[in-house]
């Protein structure tokens, strides 16, 4: 049943005409921080726009935005174009949203009910148009910013993001059990910073009823070339990156 706070609150209604137009969205979830899942949405967003589709990257980490540094766009001072709504620019090929373009490099210390405030805001406002994919960079863990994207955007199809180490590998399951309750249909498991594929963490894309989308190598220039996306698609990581991309647009066509 839906939170009756959102049945209240008109901009439930906003969000799903602003969504009208998209096709696939994708909530890129991890639930512990540290595992690279900022990385994956965003290189994931760009990689599928040199693929020639349409594509949406909305960071929803509205308390530490981050996915416009590997972007490498600087959202000091620029404002998006209003137009009955926000009209995300495009940068590297993808029509990019994010909280920062209002508190630029500044700490947003929101709390309770205003973070929550703030997500239902910038999803009711943000104009999409027509898109094939809105990949959303969620915040990580398991907390209230995350309950109120996937409840509030009840169509989100979900990639969980982690790594081979069996503490991210214990926190992953609990996503998963989370997940279960109906919040999302998790469709594809990334298994990033590992040079091989694991086992465990192709059980656990079974165990999700998921695709495993494959593993994405440590590569230390990724370092070098943040801000430079069209360089990092080009290194061991990139190449990756881009065969995750394939296989989801081949499993939500």
């Amino acid at each position: 049943m839906m939170p009756e706070a959102l049945i209240e609150d008109p901009r439930l209604v906003a969000v799903g005409e602003r969504l009208r137009g998209v096709r696939h969205v994708v909530a890129v979830l991890s639930s512990k921080g540290g595992v690279g899942k900022t990385f994956v949405a965003t290189m994931t967003a760009v990689a599928l726009a040199r693929m020639g589709y349409g594509v949406g990257l909305m960071d929803m980490d509205v308390t530490n935005p981050n996915a416009h540094i590997l972007l490498g766009h600087d959202v000091e001072g620029k404002l998006p174009e209003e137009e009955k709504g926000i009209v995300p620019p495009l940068v590297a090929g993808v029509r990019f949203m994010t909280i920062a373009y209002y508190t630029g490099e500044n700490p947003a210390p929101l709390r309770g009910e205003d973070v929550a405030s703030a997500i239902r805001e910038v999803l009711a406002i943000t104009r999409w148009g027509h898109l094939d994919y809105l990949i959303i960079d969620t915040p990580p863990g398991m907390g209230d910013e995350l309950m109120e994207i996937l409840t509030t955007i009840r169509r989100a199809e979900s990639v969980m993001v982690t790594t081979p180490s069996p503490l991210s590998l214990v926190s992953a399951r609990r996503l998963v059990k989370l997940l279960r309750v109906g919040l999302s249909r998790v469709v594809g498991v990334v298994e990033n910073m590992s040079n091989h594929p694991n086992e465990q963490v192709i059980d656990l894309a079974k165990e999700a009823g998921a695709e495993y989308l494959g593993n994405i190598p440590y590569t230390p220039a990724v370092d070098e070339l943040v801000g430079r996306p069209e360089q990092v698609l080009e290194t061991p990581a990139g190449e990756a990156i881009k065969e995750v991309a394939k296989k989801l647009a081949a499993l939500l066509p």
